[in-house]
Parts: structure tokens; sequence; C-alpha cells
């Protein structure tokens, strides 16, 4: 009987590996997904990020508002989408409390940035538009004529 005994507790040790493998593999698999959805998304913030620090290098390191009101635009949605990820996933990816926090703090900040440069962006636009209309609505002064 001993050796029966064995065989039933074998059989039930690998019937249990049998039946809990699929849930390792998948929780493994969406690990590695979890790692590749938010690089994609950190890759695509950070591309945004190099572009403006490009912009501030060419200048006197400040943004010129009308060339960044776009991609500070970018970088908002990107960081939004990155976070939609994160607060959707955290438990399921393991986020750490601390990261959550970071990100999220710099997705309100930079959403602030970009309002601002976009609402100086469009004064700008405005101004200039309103400083060429006066131009060519300026009157014409005339010329004295005739002896000085």
């Amino acid at each position: 009987m001993m050796p029966h005994r064995r065989i039933g507790s074998v059989r039930k040790a690998v019937l249990a590996v049998i039946v809990s493998a699929p849930f390792m593999i998948c929780g493994t698999a969406y690990a590695a997904d979890c790692n590749q959805d938010i690089g994609a998304l950190t890759k695509k913030r950070q591309g945004i990020i190099d572009q403006l620090n490009q912009l501030a290098q060419g200048g006197k390191k400040q943004l010129d508002p009308v060339a960044s009101c776009p991609k500070l635009r970018a970088l908002v949605a990107a960081e939004r989408e990155l976070v939609a990820y994160l607060t959707k996933n955290k438990d399921w990816c393991a986020v750490p409390d601390e990261a959550f926090q970071n990100i999220t703090a710099s997705s309100g900040k930079s959403s602030k940035v970009a309002d601002q440069a976009c609402k100086v962006a469009a004064q700008m636009k405005k101004a200039q538009e309103q400083q060429a209309a006066g131009a060519l609505n300026a009157p014409q002064t005339k010329l004295p004529a005739g002896p000085l």
C-alpha cells in the first residue's frame, strides 16, 4: 500500500503543477508586457523631452513659445497616456508608489508649462497679426512738397 500512496501524491503534485503552469506563464508574460508597454511609453515621452532640449539649446536656453507649444502639448499627451496605463495596471505591473507619484507630478507640471507656453505663443501670434494688419492699414504720410 505504501507505493500506491506515493504514486497518488506524486500524481497530485504533477497535476497541481500542470494546473498552475498556465497562470505562472501568463504572469510572466504579462510582466514582460508591462515592461514592454511602459518602456514604449517612456521612450515616446523621452523622445519629446529630447526634442524640447534641442530647442532650448538652439537659443538662449529658453524655449521659444511658438516652436515649443506643439511639442509641449505632445509631451502632455504622452505623459497622460503613461499615467493612464500606470493607473490601470499599477498593481498588476507592480509599479512602486514613488514612481507612480513622480510621473503623475511630472505630468501636472508639464501641463502647466504647456498651458503657459501656448498662451504666450497665442499672444505673440495675435500681436504679430495686429502689427501686420496695422502696417497695411496705417495712413501713408505725405512728404511736404515744394522748397524747404
